[in-house]
Protein backbone atom coordinates (compact mmCIF):
# COMPACT_ATOMS: atom_id res chain seq x y z
CA UNK A 1 0.00 0.00 0.00
CA UNK A 2 1.32 3.14 -1.12
CA UNK A 3 1.74 6.12 1.04
CA UNK A 4 0.50 9.30 -0.57
CA UNK A 5 1.48 13.06 0.11
CA UNK A 6 -1.39 15.90 0.91
CA UNK A 7 -0.97 16.73 -3.16
CA UNK A 8 -1.19 13.31 -4.42
CA UNK A 9 -3.76 12.71 -2.29
CA UNK A 10 -5.63 15.64 -3.97
CA UNK A 11 -4.42 14.57 -7.41
CA UNK A 12 -5.91 11.25 -6.84
CA UNK A 13 -9.67 12.78 -5.73
CA UNK A 14 -9.55 14.90 -9.09
CA UNK A 15 -8.20 12.04 -11.39
CA UNK A 16 -10.96 9.81 -9.56
CA UNK A 17 -13.80 12.28 -10.52
CA UNK A 18 -11.89 13.50 -13.99
CA UNK A 19 -10.62 10.45 -15.66
CA UNK A 20 -12.36 7.96 -14.21
CA UNK A 21 -15.74 9.23 -13.41
CA UNK A 22 -16.76 8.86 -9.98
CA UNK A 23 -18.56 12.08 -8.94
CA UNK A 24 -16.74 13.86 -5.76
CA UNK A 25 -20.11 14.16 -4.19
CA UNK A 26 -20.22 9.80 -4.55
CA UNK A 27 -17.32 10.01 -3.02
CA UNK A 28 -18.45 12.19 0.00
CA UNK A 29 -21.41 9.74 0.79
CA UNK A 30 -18.86 7.16 0.51
CA UNK A 31 -16.44 8.34 3.16
CA UNK A 32 -19.42 9.61 5.77
CA UNK A 33 -21.17 6.15 5.20
CA UNK A 34 -17.72 4.66 6.27
CA UNK A 35 -17.37 7.08 9.19
CA UNK A 36 -21.11 6.10 10.41
CA UNK A 37 -20.54 2.43 10.56
CA UNK A 38 -17.13 2.67 12.35
CA UNK A 39 -18.45 4.84 14.92
CA UNK A 40 -20.82 2.91 15.56
CA UNK A 41 -18.74 -0.58 15.89
CA UNK A 42 -15.68 1.13 17.28
CA UNK A 43 -18.21 3.14 19.85
CA UNK A 44 -21.09 0.85 20.18
CA UNK A 45 -22.33 2.43 23.72
CA UNK A 46 -22.47 5.82 22.57
CA UNK A 47 -26.20 7.30 22.10
CA UNK A 48 -25.16 11.15 22.07
CA UNK A 49 -22.64 12.45 19.38
CA UNK A 50 -21.79 15.98 18.87
CA UNK A 51 -20.29 16.51 15.37
CA UNK A 52 -17.69 19.75 14.65
CA UNK A 53 -17.83 20.34 11.21
CA UNK A 54 -15.41 22.77 9.33
CA UNK A 55 -16.03 24.17 5.83
CA UNK A 56 -14.73 22.17 3.31
CA UNK A 57 -14.80 19.08 2.39
CA UNK A 58 -14.00 17.02 5.93
CA UNK A 59 -16.68 18.40 7.20
CA UNK A 60 -18.81 17.79 4.50
CA UNK A 61 -17.94 14.43 5.40
CA UNK A 62 -18.77 14.95 8.79
CA UNK A 63 -22.25 16.57 8.35
CA UNK A 64 -23.05 13.81 5.78
CA UNK A 65 -22.36 11.76 8.91
CA UNK A 66 -24.15 14.03 11.33
CA UNK A 67 -27.38 12.94 9.36
CA UNK A 68 -26.83 9.00 8.79
CA UNK A 69 -26.11 9.21 12.56
CA UNK A 70 -29.46 10.84 13.61
CA UNK A 71 -31.55 8.82 10.58
CA UNK A 72 -30.02 5.71 12.83
CA UNK A 73 -31.47 7.33 15.56
CA UNK A 74 -28.83 8.55 17.58
CA UNK A 75 -28.96 12.26 19.88
CA UNK A 76 -27.08 13.89 17.32
CA UNK A 77 -25.25 17.76 17.93
CA UNK A 78 -23.51 19.37 15.10
CA UNK A 79 -21.60 22.55 15.57
CA UNK A 80 -20.96 23.79 11.65
CA UNK A 81 -17.35 26.52 12.36
CA UNK A 82 -18.01 29.53 10.38
CA UNK A 83 -21.02 30.97 8.25
CA UNK A 84 -23.40 28.42 6.25
CA UNK A 85 -23.18 30.57 3.30
CA UNK A 86 -19.08 30.39 2.99
CA UNK A 87 -19.64 26.35 2.20
CA UNK A 88 -19.09 25.46 -1.43
CA UNK A 89 -19.68 22.30 -3.57
CA UNK A 90 -20.16 19.17 -2.08
CA UNK A 91 -20.05 21.02 1.65
CA UNK A 92 -22.74 22.83 0.78
CA UNK A 93 -24.83 20.17 -0.68
CA UNK A 94 -23.96 18.06 2.34
CA UNK A 95 -25.42 21.15 4.39
CA UNK A 96 -28.38 21.60 2.77
CA UNK A 97 -28.80 17.76 3.44
CA UNK A 98 -28.12 17.94 7.13
CA UNK A 99 -30.79 20.83 7.50
CA UNK A 100 -33.45 20.18 5.08
CA UNK A 101 -35.18 18.96 7.07
CA UNK A 102 -32.71 19.24 10.32
CA UNK A 103 -31.40 15.92 11.39
CA UNK A 104 -30.73 16.13 15.08
CA UNK A 105 -29.54 19.81 16.61
CA UNK A 106 -27.67 22.21 14.47
CA UNK A 107 -25.75 25.09 15.72
CA UNK A 108 -23.94 27.66 13.10
CA UNK A 109 -20.87 28.69 15.31
CA UNK A 110 -19.05 32.36 14.92
CA UNK A 111 -17.08 33.33 17.84
CA UNK A 112 -15.93 31.74 20.56
CA UNK A 113 -17.96 33.28 22.77
CA UNK A 114 -20.93 31.14 21.06
CA UNK A 115 -19.18 27.88 21.15
CA UNK A 116 -18.62 28.38 25.49
CA UNK A 117 -22.79 28.68 25.01
CA UNK A 118 -22.98 24.85 23.79
CA UNK A 119 -20.82 23.36 26.47
CA UNK A 120 -23.87 20.80 26.89
CA UNK A 121 -22.54 19.77 23.61
CA UNK A 122 -19.29 18.32 25.78
CA UNK A 123 -21.21 16.09 27.83
CA UNK A 124 -21.85 13.63 24.65
CA UNK A 125 -20.59 10.26 24.57
CA UNK A 126 -18.74 10.60 21.53
CA UNK A 127 -17.34 13.62 19.37
CA UNK A 128 -16.70 13.80 15.74
CA UNK A 129 -13.83 15.69 14.49
CA UNK A 130 -14.56 16.77 11.09
CA UNK A 131 -12.94 20.30 11.20
CA UNK A 132 -9.91 19.94 9.38
CA UNK A 133 -8.30 17.18 6.82
CA UNK A 134 -5.58 16.82 4.68
CA UNK A 135 -5.40 20.01 2.95
CA UNK A 136 -4.77 21.88 6.26
CA UNK A 137 -1.63 24.04 6.53
CA UNK A 138 -0.37 24.54 10.02
CA UNK A 139 -0.67 26.58 12.57
CA UNK A 140 -4.52 26.31 14.22
CA UNK A 141 -6.18 29.62 14.82
CA UNK A 142 -9.21 31.91 15.19
CA UNK A 143 -12.14 29.81 16.12
CA UNK A 144 -10.85 26.56 14.72
CA UNK A 145 -7.79 27.00 17.91
CA UNK A 146 -10.81 28.17 20.18
CA UNK A 147 -12.88 24.81 18.95
CA UNK A 148 -9.59 22.56 20.64
CA UNK A 149 -9.22 24.82 23.68
CA UNK A 150 -12.88 24.21 24.07
CA UNK A 151 -13.04 20.38 24.02
CA UNK A 152 -10.79 20.16 26.72
CA UNK A 153 -13.45 20.33 29.12
CA UNK A 154 -14.91 17.10 27.87
CA UNK A 155 -14.08 13.18 28.60
CA UNK A 156 -15.84 12.11 25.66
CA UNK A 157 -13.55 10.26 23.20
CA UNK A 158 -12.82 12.07 19.97
CA UNK A 159 -13.14 9.95 15.95
CA UNK A 160 -11.10 11.94 13.93
CA UNK A 161 -11.85 12.08 9.79
CA UNK A 162 -8.98 11.79 7.99
CA UNK A 163 -6.65 13.26 10.15
CA UNK A 164 -6.79 14.98 13.98
CA UNK A 165 -7.46 18.77 13.53
CA UNK A 166 -4.02 20.32 12.79
CA UNK A 167 -1.91 17.41 12.30
CA UNK A 168 -0.58 18.04 9.15
CA UNK A 169 -0.36 15.65 6.62
CA UNK A 170 2.90 14.96 5.08
CA UNK A 171 4.59 15.20 8.64
CA UNK A 172 7.37 12.36 9.33
CA UNK A 173 8.27 12.89 12.85
CA UNK A 174 5.80 10.90 15.31
CA UNK A 175 5.09 14.24 17.33
CA UNK A 176 4.32 18.01 16.22
CA UNK A 177 4.94 21.08 18.10
CA UNK A 178 1.75 22.72 16.84
CA UNK A 179 -1.64 22.32 18.39
CA UNK A 180 -3.88 19.40 17.43
CA UNK A 181 -7.01 17.85 18.16
CA UNK A 182 -7.34 14.80 20.33
CA UNK A 183 -7.93 11.55 18.81
CA UNK A 184 -9.03 7.77 20.09
CA UNK A 185 -9.92 6.51 16.38
CA UNK A 186 -8.92 8.02 12.50
CA UNK A 187 -10.26 6.88 10.14
CA UNK A 188 -8.88 8.10 6.67
CA UNK A 189 -9.87 7.03 2.98
CA UNK A 190 -8.35 5.72 -0.28
CA UNK A 191 -4.43 5.38 1.45
CA UNK A 192 -2.79 6.67 4.37
CA UNK A 193 -0.79 9.87 3.93
CA UNK A 194 3.00 10.32 6.10
CA UNK A 195 1.39 11.28 9.19
CA UNK A 196 -1.09 8.38 9.34
CA UNK A 197 1.77 5.84 9.61
CA UNK A 198 4.66 8.23 11.19
CA UNK A 199 2.35 10.14 13.78
CA UNK A 200 1.17 8.87 17.35
CA UNK A 201 -2.14 10.48 16.18
CA UNK A 202 -4.09 9.09 18.55
CA UNK A 203 -3.82 9.11 22.54
CA UNK A 204 -2.59 5.51 23.17
CA UNK A 205 -0.54 3.34 21.29
CA UNK A 206 -3.51 0.43 20.53
CA UNK A 207 -5.90 2.91 19.44
CA UNK A 208 -7.43 2.65 15.80
CA UNK A 209 -6.06 3.98 12.88
CA UNK A 210 -7.95 3.10 9.63
CA UNK A 211 -7.75 3.27 5.82
CA UNK A 212 -11.19 2.89 3.80
CA UNK A 213 -11.82 2.75 0.22
CA UNK A 214 -14.32 4.70 -0.94
CA UNK A 215 -15.04 4.10 -4.82
CA UNK A 216 -10.77 5.44 -6.32
CA UNK A 217 -9.09 2.73 -8.56
CA UNK A 218 -5.88 2.04 -7.85
CA UNK A 219 -4.64 3.30 -11.35
CA UNK A 220 -5.76 6.91 -9.84
CA UNK A 221 -3.53 6.17 -6.18
CA UNK A 222 0.24 7.42 -7.41
CA UNK A 223 3.03 8.36 -5.44
CA UNK A 224 6.30 9.27 -6.00
CA UNK A 225 7.33 9.52 -2.25
CA UNK A 226 8.76 6.01 -2.60
CA UNK A 227 7.00 4.91 0.96
CA UNK A 228 4.60 2.03 1.73
CA UNK A 229 3.12 0.31 4.69
CA UNK A 230 4.62 -3.01 5.67
CA UNK A 231 1.61 -4.56 7.01
CA UNK A 232 0.65 -5.37 2.90
CA UNK A 233 3.46 -7.51 2.37
CA UNK A 234 1.89 -9.89 4.77
CA UNK A 235 -0.14 -11.29 1.65
CA UNK A 236 3.31 -13.17 1.39
CA UNK A 237 2.93 -15.69 3.88
CA UNK A 238 -0.25 -16.28 3.94
CA UNK A 239 -0.27 -18.14 0.91
CA UNK A 240 -0.84 -21.77 1.20
CA UNK A 241 2.22 -24.13 1.09
CA UNK A 242 1.65 -26.71 -1.48
CA UNK A 243 0.98 -30.21 -0.62
CA UNK A 244 4.24 -32.09 -1.63
CA UNK A 245 6.58 -29.67 0.26
CA UNK A 246 8.95 -30.56 2.41
CA UNK A 247 11.31 -29.41 5.09
CA UNK A 248 14.18 -28.59 2.09
CA UNK A 249 11.18 -26.87 0.97
CA UNK A 250 11.60 -23.66 3.41
CA UNK A 251 14.89 -23.05 3.72
CA UNK A 252 17.85 -23.74 6.25
CA UNK A 253 18.81 -21.16 8.51
CA UNK A 254 22.17 -21.17 10.60
CA UNK A 255 22.12 -19.01 13.69
CA UNK A 256 25.16 -17.59 14.51
CA UNK A 257 26.04 -16.27 17.89
CA UNK A 258 26.65 -16.78 21.75
CA UNK A 259 29.05 -16.49 24.42
CA UNK A 260 29.39 -18.17 27.75
CA UNK A 261 32.46 -18.54 30.16
CA UNK A 262 33.76 -18.07 33.49
CA UNK A 263 32.43 -14.15 33.58
CA UNK A 264 28.98 -15.51 31.95
CA UNK A 265 27.90 -15.10 28.68
CA UNK A 266 24.99 -14.49 26.09
CA UNK A 267 23.41 -17.92 25.47
CA UNK A 268 19.79 -16.89 25.32
CA UNK A 269 20.07 -14.67 22.38
CA UNK A 270 21.08 -17.24 19.93
CA UNK A 271 18.77 -19.39 21.28
CA UNK A 272 15.95 -17.13 21.00
CA UNK A 273 16.88 -15.87 17.10
CA UNK A 274 16.93 -19.93 16.06
CA UNK A 275 13.38 -20.37 18.04
CA UNK A 276 12.21 -17.59 15.95
CA UNK A 277 13.45 -18.71 12.69
CA UNK A 278 11.60 -21.91 13.58
CA UNK A 279 8.54 -20.77 14.65
CA UNK A 280 8.66 -18.49 11.37
CA UNK A 281 8.63 -21.56 8.89
CA UNK A 282 11.78 -22.33 8.25
CA UNK A 283 12.36 -25.79 7.07
CA UNK A 284 15.63 -26.48 9.40
CA UNK A 285 17.76 -23.97 11.85
CA UNK A 286 21.27 -24.91 13.30
CA UNK A 287 22.78 -22.89 15.95
CA UNK A 288 25.74 -22.55 15.78
CA UNK A 289 27.45 -21.63 19.18
CA UNK A 290 30.38 -21.63 21.39
CA UNK A 291 30.93 -25.61 22.76
CA UNK A 292 30.29 -24.25 26.50
CA UNK A 293 26.88 -22.93 25.59
CA UNK A 294 25.86 -25.23 23.30
CA UNK A 295 23.41 -27.04 26.41
CA UNK A 296 21.60 -24.28 26.74
CA UNK A 297 21.03 -23.10 23.02
CA UNK A 298 19.76 -26.79 22.48
CA UNK A 299 17.30 -27.06 25.52
CA UNK A 300 15.37 -24.30 23.41
CA UNK A 301 13.85 -26.92 21.46
CA UNK A 302 13.90 -30.61 20.33
CA UNK A 303 13.50 -29.30 16.86
CA UNK A 304 16.65 -27.28 17.02
CA UNK A 305 20.09 -28.45 15.87
CA UNK A 306 23.41 -27.12 17.34
CA UNK A 307 27.28 -26.85 15.97
CA UNK A 308 29.36 -26.52 18.70
CA UNK A 309 32.09 -23.78 17.68
CA UNK A 310 35.59 -23.74 19.21
CA UNK A 311 36.07 -21.37 22.35
CA UNK A 312 38.05 -19.12 24.05
CA UNK A 313 38.98 -19.17 27.45
CA UNK A 314 36.20 -16.35 28.35
CA UNK A 315 33.68 -18.35 26.09
CA UNK A 316 33.90 -16.22 22.79
CA UNK A 317 33.85 -17.94 19.69
CA UNK A 318 37.59 -18.87 18.41
CA UNK A 319 39.37 -17.51 15.20
CA UNK A 320 40.27 -21.60 14.80
CA UNK A 321 37.07 -21.54 13.39
CA UNK A 322 37.57 -20.60 10.32
CA UNK A 323 39.53 -23.29 9.28
CA UNK A 324 38.29 -24.43 5.60
CA UNK A 325 37.37 -27.90 6.34
CA UNK A 326 35.28 -26.55 9.27
CA UNK A 327 33.97 -23.27 7.50
CA UNK A 328 32.88 -25.67 4.60
CA UNK A 329 31.14 -28.26 7.05
CA UNK A 330 29.36 -25.43 8.88
CA UNK A 331 27.71 -23.28 5.80
CA UNK A 332 27.17 -26.46 3.74
CA UNK A 333 23.29 -26.43 3.06
CA UNK A 334 22.83 -23.47 5.11
CA UNK A 335 20.46 -20.96 2.68
CA UNK A 336 20.46 -18.00 5.58
CA UNK A 337 22.55 -16.63 7.72
CA UNK A 338 21.98 -14.94 10.85
CA UNK A 339 24.60 -13.42 12.67
CA UNK A 340 25.12 -11.26 15.61
CA UNK A 341 22.93 -12.01 18.46
CA UNK A 342 25.13 -12.33 21.88
CA UNK A 343 28.26 -12.97 19.54
CA UNK A 344 30.49 -10.77 21.70
CA UNK A 345 33.45 -8.33 20.35
CA UNK A 346 36.78 -10.08 21.18
CA UNK A 347 38.86 -9.83 18.76
CA UNK A 348 39.21 -13.61 17.90
CA UNK A 349 35.58 -13.04 17.67
CA UNK A 350 35.97 -10.23 15.14
CA UNK A 351 38.08 -12.61 12.95
CA UNK A 352 36.07 -15.25 12.68
CA UNK A 353 32.52 -13.22 11.94
CA UNK A 354 34.23 -11.23 8.96
CA UNK A 355 35.67 -14.17 7.56
CA UNK A 356 32.43 -15.94 8.09
CA UNK A 357 30.83 -13.46 5.96
CA UNK A 358 33.25 -13.37 3.50
CA UNK A 359 33.39 -17.08 2.95
CA UNK A 360 29.74 -17.06 1.67
CA UNK A 361 27.03 -15.46 -0.59
CA UNK A 362 24.45 -16.57 0.92
CA UNK A 363 22.16 -13.62 2.15
CA UNK A 364 22.68 -12.68 5.90
CA UNK A 365 20.55 -10.92 8.73
CA UNK A 366 23.64 -9.02 10.71
CA UNK A 367 22.70 -8.04 14.36
CA UNK A 368 23.75 -6.68 17.62
CA UNK A 369 28.05 -7.17 17.93
CA UNK A 370 28.17 -8.08 14.36
CA UNK A 371 26.70 -4.57 13.01
CA UNK A 372 29.04 -3.32 15.74
CA UNK A 373 32.10 -4.82 14.22
CA UNK A 374 31.01 -3.69 10.41
CA UNK A 375 30.28 -0.41 11.67
CA UNK A 376 34.37 -0.34 12.41
CA UNK A 377 34.92 -1.74 9.06
CA UNK A 378 32.93 0.16 6.56
CA UNK A 379 34.78 -0.85 3.06
CA UNK A 380 34.27 -4.48 3.91
CA UNK A 381 30.91 -3.89 4.50
CA UNK A 382 30.08 -2.67 1.03
CA UNK A 383 31.71 -5.66 -0.17
CA UNK A 384 30.60 -8.29 1.37
CA UNK A 385 27.05 -6.39 0.17
CA UNK A 386 27.71 -7.03 -3.48
CA UNK A 387 25.55 -10.28 -5.19
CA UNK A 388 23.93 -10.75 -1.94
CA UNK A 389 20.90 -10.10 0.27
CA UNK A 390 22.62 -8.09 3.09
CA UNK A 391 19.88 -6.97 5.77
CA UNK A 392 21.03 -4.91 9.01
CA UNK A 393 18.82 -4.78 12.10
CA UNK A 394 20.04 -2.10 13.99
CA UNK A 395 18.60 -0.13 16.74
CA UNK A 396 19.14 3.54 16.63
CA UNK A 397 22.70 3.74 18.91
CA UNK A 398 23.73 0.69 16.44
CA UNK A 399 22.46 2.84 13.25
CA UNK A 400 24.26 5.86 14.81
CA UNK A 401 27.77 3.78 14.53
CA UNK A 402 27.29 2.39 11.36
CA UNK A 403 25.92 5.71 9.53
CA UNK A 404 29.07 7.88 11.79
CA UNK A 405 26.23 9.95 13.14
CA UNK A 406 24.71 10.78 16.38
CA UNK A 407 21.63 9.08 18.18
CA UNK A 408 19.57 12.05 18.09
CA UNK A 409 20.92 12.56 14.20
CA UNK A 410 19.89 9.46 13.37
CA UNK A 411 16.16 9.88 15.32
CA UNK A 412 15.66 13.63 13.95
CA UNK A 413 15.46 12.49 10.27
CA UNK A 414 15.20 8.36 10.23
CA UNK A 415 13.54 8.11 6.82
CA UNK A 416 16.20 9.33 5.03
CA UNK A 417 19.23 8.00 7.10
CA UNK A 418 17.78 4.55 7.00
CA UNK A 419 17.19 5.41 3.06
CA UNK A 420 20.66 7.05 2.09
CA UNK A 421 22.33 4.51 4.40
CA UNK A 422 21.03 1.46 2.23
CA UNK A 423 21.05 2.74 -0.98
CA UNK A 424 24.98 3.54 -0.28
CA UNK A 425 25.88 0.32 0.44
CA UNK A 426 23.42 -1.74 -1.25
CA UNK A 427 21.57 -3.68 1.75
CA UNK A 428 18.32 -3.38 3.46
CA UNK A 429 18.47 -1.59 6.23
CA UNK A 430 15.91 -2.66 9.44
CA UNK A 431 15.90 0.66 11.17
CA UNK A 432 13.87 -0.58 14.90
CA UNK A 433 12.11 1.40 17.02
CA UNK A 434 8.42 3.16 17.11
CA UNK A 435 7.73 2.73 13.94
CA UNK A 436 10.53 0.58 12.62
CA UNK A 437 11.70 1.81 9.03
CA UNK A 438 12.49 -1.03 6.41
CA UNK A 439 14.81 0.81 3.59
CA UNK A 440 15.68 -1.38 0.67
CA UNK A 441 18.89 -0.69 -1.78
CA UNK A 442 16.71 0.72 -4.76
CA UNK A 443 15.63 3.94 -2.51
CA UNK A 444 11.75 2.30 -1.42
CA UNK A 445 11.22 2.11 2.65
CA UNK A 446 8.22 0.42 4.07
CA UNK A 447 6.72 2.02 7.54
CA UNK A 448 5.77 -0.69 10.11
CA UNK A 449 2.74 0.31 11.90
CA UNK A 450 2.42 -2.91 14.55
CA UNK A 451 4.11 -3.00 17.94
CA UNK A 452 3.79 -1.58 21.29
CA UNK A 453 5.94 -0.36 24.32
CA UNK A 454 6.00 -4.04 25.66
CA UNK A 455 8.53 -5.09 23.26
CA UNK A 456 11.36 -2.59 24.72
CA UNK A 457 12.71 -5.51 26.57
CA UNK A 458 15.99 -7.66 26.27
CA UNK A 459 15.44 -10.76 23.33
CA UNK A 460 13.38 -8.51 21.29
CA UNK A 461 15.54 -8.31 18.54
CA UNK A 462 16.95 -11.65 19.04
CA UNK A 463 13.27 -12.63 17.79
CA UNK A 464 13.27 -9.71 15.02
CA UNK A 465 16.22 -11.77 13.74
CA UNK A 466 15.27 -15.06 13.93
CA UNK A 467 11.87 -14.11 12.17
CA UNK A 468 13.14 -12.32 9.48
CA UNK A 469 16.04 -15.11 8.61
CA UNK A 470 13.29 -17.98 8.45
CA UNK A 471 10.88 -16.03 6.12
CA UNK A 472 14.24 -15.16 3.89
CA UNK A 473 14.69 -18.70 4.19
CA UNK A 474 10.91 -19.52 2.55
CA UNK A 475 10.64 -16.73 0.52
CA UNK A 476 14.18 -16.43 -1.21
CA UNK A 477 12.85 -14.72 -4.29
CA UNK A 478 11.05 -11.99 -2.62
CA UNK A 479 13.51 -10.86 0.09
CA UNK A 480 12.00 -7.53 0.13
CA UNK A 481 8.52 -8.20 1.29
CA UNK A 482 9.63 -11.21 3.15
CA UNK A 483 11.77 -8.54 5.17
CA UNK A 484 8.65 -6.61 5.42
CA UNK A 485 6.33 -9.40 6.90
CA UNK A 486 8.57 -10.43 9.09
CA UNK A 487 8.92 -7.01 10.99
CA UNK A 488 5.10 -6.71 10.45
CA UNK A 489 4.25 -10.28 12.14
CA UNK A 490 6.74 -9.27 14.99
CA UNK A 491 5.08 -6.31 16.14
CA UNK A 492 1.52 -7.76 15.56
CA UNK A 493 2.56 -10.55 17.50
CA UNK A 494 3.88 -8.92 20.13
CA UNK A 495 0.27 -6.90 19.98
CA UNK A 496 -2.39 -9.57 20.03
CA UNK A 497 -0.12 -10.73 23.19
CA UNK A 498 -0.52 -7.44 25.13
CA UNK A 499 -3.95 -7.51 24.15
CA UNK A 500 -4.29 -11.24 25.68
CA UNK A 501 -2.25 -9.73 29.10
CA UNK A 502 -0.32 -6.59 29.76
CA UNK A 503 2.55 -4.69 28.02
CA UNK A 504 4.38 -4.41 31.07
CA UNK A 505 5.14 -8.42 31.99
CA UNK A 506 5.78 -9.37 28.06
CA UNK A 507 8.38 -11.30 27.76
CA UNK A 508 9.77 -11.35 24.34
CA UNK A 509 9.84 -15.10 23.28
CA UNK A 510 6.27 -14.70 24.98
CA UNK A 511 5.24 -13.04 21.15
CA UNK A 512 6.26 -15.85 19.62
CA UNK A 513 2.99 -17.63 21.15
CA UNK A 514 0.67 -15.63 19.57
CA UNK A 515 2.55 -15.82 15.89
CA UNK A 516 -0.17 -18.50 14.55
CA UNK A 517 -3.14 -15.72 14.92
CA UNK A 518 -0.58 -13.26 13.62
CA UNK A 519 -0.24 -15.33 10.30
CA UNK A 520 -3.52 -15.30 9.95
CA UNK A 521 -4.73 -12.21 10.73
CA UNK A 522 -6.64 -10.04 8.28
CA UNK A 523 -4.89 -6.76 8.03
CA UNK A 524 -8.00 -5.85 5.40
CA UNK A 525 -11.16 -6.58 7.91
CA UNK A 526 -14.41 -7.57 6.22
CA UNK A 527 -15.30 -4.64 5.80
CA UNK A 528 -12.73 -3.60 3.84
CA UNK A 529 -11.02 -1.51 6.13
CA UNK A 530 -7.30 -1.71 6.32
CA UNK A 531 -6.05 -1.50 10.36
CA UNK A 532 -2.75 0.49 9.76
CA UNK A 533 -2.96 0.68 14.01
CA UNK A 534 -4.66 -1.47 16.58
CA UNK A 535 -6.72 -4.11 16.03
CA UNK A 536 -10.38 -4.83 15.42
CA UNK A 537 -13.02 -6.66 18.18
CA UNK A 538 -12.76 -9.36 16.47
CA UNK A 539 -9.26 -10.13 17.00
CA UNK A 540 -9.66 -10.43 20.77
CA UNK A 541 -8.85 -13.35 22.51
CA UNK A 542 -12.27 -14.05 23.70
CA UNK A 543 -13.52 -13.90 20.03
CA UNK A 544 -10.88 -15.91 18.68
CA UNK A 545 -12.21 -18.39 21.18
CA UNK A 546 -15.83 -17.66 19.82
CA UNK A 547 -14.82 -18.34 16.27
CA UNK A 548 -13.23 -21.77 17.26
CA UNK A 549 -15.99 -22.90 19.32
CA UNK A 550 -17.96 -25.67 17.24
Amino acid sequence: MQILSAAEMQACDRATSERFGVPSLKLMRTASAAVTAFARAQFPHARRVTVLCGRGNNGGDGMMAARRLASAGLEVTTLLLGAPDTLKGDAAEAWRELTSPAHGLIHVIHTAEELNRHKDALESDLIVDAVLGTGFKPPLKGLVLAALEWMKASTAPVLAVDLPSGWPADETAANVSVPVFPADAVITFTAPKPAHVFGELTRRWDQPVVVVPIGSPEEAIVSTLGVEWAGASLALVQTPRAAVANKGSFGHVLVVGGTFGPAGGKSGAPAMAALAALRAGAGLVTAAVPAPALPLVAAVAPELMTWPLAATAEGHIAAENLALEQVTALIAGKTVLAIGPGLGQSPATIKFATGLLAATKIPAVIDADALNILAAKPVLLAKLAKGRTLVLTPHPGEMARLAGLTVAAVQADRLQVARSFAQRNGVTVVLKGARTLIAHPDGRVAVNTTGNPGMAKGGSGDVLTGLVAGLLAQHPGEPARAVEAAVYLHGLAADLAVRAGDEHTLLATESLQHLARAFRFESRGRNGYVWLQGLPAESSPAAAHREAAP
